[in-house]
């Protein structure tokens, strides 16, 4: 298809006016503009979100509001999300994340987004304007799925993390600016050394980024010891992830070293 027009609102209204009307939107264009310039776009008007005022990142009484075309360097740069920073910092380059967008990165039909790794373990929120008015859904429910039509994420909103409950590890090729062989995102209370609650979510091992519900209630009232971390590993490689095949690793690789990096993510190795 031959782009005819790119519309260029001011409003959310508008954006969902001109969505409506089938036009395909553009954050960063790190994603859309691949596939409009090799033509596969199956689109004929493009709706940027650069004057829609959907860019701000703001935290406010522990909540962080992340607009849908804010940057993930925005997001990396803003004091409140400063745990955010290591995931951020290993997705593609400084170039990237200077034009990608939070919003961008929930609809990559791909299954590293680490950024949305992060948000499913936060059990974040997307804000979504559409015909029919604004409504709210659990991060879980776009992740591979999507809005309705007409509709358009605006912004996320999600619980910052209290200090020491957050959890993050990447397993990647390379150090950096690689895809995730295994991500691994959690927020882990514990009274007394025991598990209250546990929020783990995983990339690279599914078509979509999937919440480990079965290391979750395994890791509840016991201590995150090696065993019962890699127990915990062990139980979401059999019964949450649906692993397969690509340049960077095997199905049966992700799976056999899931559990590793799951411990991974609680315990880092010690470097000598």
């Amino acid at each position: 298809m031959v782009i005819q027009a790119v519309h260029v609102p001011e409003s959310a209204e508008a954006v969902v006016a001109c969505s409506a009307r089938g036009g395909w939107i553009m954050g960063g264009g790190t994603v859309v503009m691949p596939l409009v310039n090799s033509g596969a776009s199956p689109a004929t008007e493009l709706v940027s979100l650069r004057r829609a005022g959907l860019d701000g990142v703001e935290v406010r009484d522990g909540v962080a509001r992340i607009g849908a075309a804010a940057t993930l360097a925005a997001v990396g740069e803003h004091p409140g999300l400063a745990f955010l920073r290591p995931a951020l910092r290993t997705i593609a380059s400084p170039t990237i994340r200077n034009q990608a967008t939070v919003g961008g990165n929930l609809f990559v039909a791909q299954p590293y987004g680490d950024l949305a790794v992060c948000l499913l373990a936060l059990d974040a929120t997307c804000e979504i304007a559409g015909p029919d008015g604004p409504r709210d859904v659990p991060v879980a429910d776009v992740l591979g799925f999507g809005v309705g039509s007409g509709e358009v994420v605006v912004a996320v909103r999600a619980t910052v993390p209290e200090l020491g409950t957050w959890y993050y590890h990447k397993a990647m090729r390379r150090r950096l600016n690689s895809a995730a062989i295994v991500t691994v995102a959690s927020v882990t209370r514990t009274d007394d050394s025991l598990v209250t609650s546990a929020t783990i979510a995983l990339g690279g091992v599914a078509p979509r980024p999937v919440r480990a519900v079965s290391a979750e209630r395994l890791l509840r009232g016991r201590q995150l010891t090696h065993e019962v971390l890699t127990e915990a590993g062990e139980a979401a490689a059999r019964g949450d992830i649906d692993p397969f095949d690509d340049a960077y690793a095997s199905a049966w690789y992700r799976r056999r070293v899931l559990p590793v990096h799951l411990r991974r993510a609680f315990i880092p190795p010690v470097v000598r």
